[in-house]
């Protein structure tokens, strides 16, 4: 690991403006509300789309091959009371495997958010039961960035975040992570001209 301050050459700030559309439903809800007074929010991430293509795919076969045994079902010479008590359980299994294997990644995506304001950096992901980390800008040490071939693809990766006497914190499939990484850079070399100019005067 490498200090922050030798990472990156400055880039210009840009305050994350959330749509009006998002704005009332996640942002304002969950990132937003909870931001203290003249704490503005410059960035706003889920993580990245791929993440749910698997879960799709899985809804997608699962679901055809539900259909396929339901027809097959239907056209074969079962008696009327076999034939409802396997299209009763064909039906319960789909259910099952299509909520555990689809809809739950699904929603896991939806309710993850990776923010970064001009003094924290925040982490929430949960429905019935929520995780949050929250990590004071002054109180990281390093940062770093790691993506595979298939993430350069998708412009996404793994952000490595190391706080002061805390293990390094891995934050995956962050999209356009190397932005991510300058800003975080940007923002504690802001911190550190700020107690220099206060130190000195």
């Amino acid at each position: 690991m490498y200090p922050l301050r030798f990472a990156f050459p400055r880039t210009s700030r840009r305050i994350f403006r959330p749509s009006p559309r998002t704005a009332s439903f996640c942002l304002m809800g969950i990132i937003e509300n909870g931001l203290a007074p003249e704490e503005e929010l410059l960035l706003h991430r889920r993580k990245h789309w791929k993440t749910i293509i698997g879960p799709i795919l899985v809804g997608i076969v699962s679901t055809g091959a539900a259909v396929a045994l339901y027809v097959l079902l239907r056209g074969s010479d079962l008696d009327g009371l076999w034939a409802s008590v396997l299209t009763i359980a064909l039906g319960v299994v789909w259910l099952v495997a299509f909520s555990w294997w689809t809809i739950a990644p699904m929603v896991r995506w939806a309710t993850t958010h990776f923010a970064i304001t001009n003094r924290r950096l925040i982490f929430r992901t949960g429905v019935f039961t929520k995780t949050g980390i929250d990590i004071p800008i002054a109180r990281i040490n390093s940062v770093q960035f790691r993506h595979e071939l298939i993430d350069r693809f998708f412009r996404t990766g793994t952000l490595i975040v190391e706080s002061a006497s805390d293990e390094p914190l891995e934050f995956d499939d962050i999209p356009r992570v190397e932005q991510v990484h300058a800003m975080l850079y940007d923002e504690l070399n802001d911190l550190i001209d700020g107690d220099d100019n206060h130190s000195r005067s």
